[in-house]
């Protein structure tokens, strides 16, 4: 079973998502209270936040759900714009992780593993809750599971690339000639559609730009992944989302799972009020 969006309209295989606090799925029954979990090994729970919903009122409240350490590195942002949608990611991130564990948002602490990835710090002994945050122009994203590696990524339709040259460069061949045969109109759709997937790949294996993008293949209509070297991972144990949020935005998640057949995925704007509320608690 997956649960994706609210009202989800399928268009070319890419789900539009709509904010409905009635849907059904199981974040709809939280905020998880204290001893609870949303969360376990067969779930998935993803918020994303536009920042045209945060009004200029509401960012100190955001910024303060942040721990000391993200507060000063979102100071040091030369853009107004950058510095807003890190605080936005971060915000959702400790919101989400509060909402579905049931912990203060104040509490969550993170390591930096080898490759820059972050990791949720949890107590010895319990459960290894992982997430993974991504943001781009005016708008950020989250996602959470318990124990598998998982990956997200965002990307603005509106942004320029040179998307031949960067395919060529960079993508496995079947991928550069699917963006080199596309249609002006369609190009950097199909581009970014790679790239998404990807990137949420990439950062749910934790190896960064170590990882060569071309030694890995996505088929687009299926979101499904192949491998140059056969033995370098597994296909069959990865499930892949790609979604378009909002007019301007793709996402894309990545989660490992041994039976992707069990996998619930809960995905769903954030809900500002909650966030806000926390930050006044």
């Amino acid at each position: 079973m997956r649960r994706i969006g609210e009202d989800g309209e399928i268009l070319n295989l890419q789900k539009t998502l709509s904010n409905n606090p009635d849907a059904e799925g199981f974040l709809s029954h939280g905020p998880a209270t204290g001893g609870t979990s949303l969360i376990d090994r067969d779930r998935v729970a993803v918020w994303w936040l536009p920042l045209e919903r945060v009004g200029e009122a509401d960012w100190p409240s955001l910024e303060a759900l942040l721990s000391a350490e993200e507060r000063t590195r979102a100071e040091r942002f030369h853009f107004e714009r950058d510095r807003k949608v890190y605080i936005a990611a971060h915000a959702a991130c400790r919101g989400l992780l509060t909402y579905c564990l049931a912990e203060p948002a104040d509490s969550w602490r993170f390591s930096v593993e080898d490759h820059g990835k972050p990791e949720l710090i949890c107590p010895e002994g319990g459960p290894r809750f992982r997430v993974n945050i991504s943001h781009t122009r005016d708008f950020a994203a989250a996602a959470l599971t318990q124990d598998h590696d998982i990956g997200i990524d965002v990307e603005w339709l509106q942004r320029s690339a040179e998307t031949e040259g960067l395919a060529r460069r960079m993508f496995a061949e079947s991928e550069c000639r699917q963006v080199v045969e596309a249609s002006d109109a369609e190009k950097l759709d199909i581009f970014l559609g790679f790239w998404t997937l990807k990137e949420a790949y990439v950062k749910a294996i934790g190896k960064g730009l170590s990882q060569p993008l071309d030694a890995f293949s996505f088929d687009l209509n299926a979101a499904s992944i192949s491998f140059r070297d056969s033995s370098a991972d597994d296909p069959d144990c990865w499930f892949f989302e790609r979604c378009r949020p909002g007019p301007e935005h793709l996402m894309a998640l990545a989660v490992r799972h041994p039976d992707k057949t069990r996998l619930t995925v809960d995905t769903r704007q954030a809900p500002l009020d909650y966030l806000l509320d926390l930050a006044r608690a």
